[in-house]
């Protein structure tokens, strides 16, 4: 359930918009920070909140790749795997990953920390190779950079 004040500053953005759609992104994305991931009943009480069905916020849910429709870790890593990344190591960086957290794409550690998923672009193409973790962005990627990135994200948890 949400807590009224987090409800009110959501209706209030909701109200200030053109559209309900308008706000939809920034509804989902305040209700998966507070939950840690679009829950189900998120995903309702996201539609209540928006004048929408449940149907089109999923819709809009399964379209968007930083909303979760499923748990992730405490911290999300997005490492880049467009033409540009891609070009410059980004292979490198998500085997380095998989084989430091000992996951899969998609798949989270098993200490519950981190959540790897590889995404399309992430708009930092001169950077590359690039992640995300949260709402961070980290370039010019190595084995080493990746390495001392986690122990700082580890440090803050």
């Amino acid at each position: 359930m949400i807590p009224e004040p987090l409800k009110k500053e959501l209706l209030a953005r909701v109200a200030s918009a053109i559209t309900p759609r308008e706000a939809a992104v920034d509804v989902m994305k305040e209700l998966q920070r507070h939950y840690g991931w679009l829950t189900d009943e998120a995903v309702g009480e996201a539609a209540e909140l928006l004048g929408l069905s449940s149907l089109q916020v999923e819709e809009l849910a399964t379209f968007y790749e930083m909303i979760y429709r499923r748990p992730v870790g405490r911290r999300v890593i997005h490492v880049c795997d467009s033409i540009s990344c891609w070009s410059v190591g980004c292979e490198a960086v998500m085997t380095h990953l998989q084989n430091r957290l000992g996951v899969g794409p998609g798949e989270t550690s098993s200490d519950g920390m981190f959540t790897l998923i590889p995404c399309c672009c992430l708009g930092n193409c001169g950077e590359g190779p690039t992640m995300m973790i949260g709402d961070t962005l980290y370039g010019r990627l190595t084995p080493d950079r990746v390495d001392e990135i986690l122990e700082k994200e580890r440090a803050e948890l």
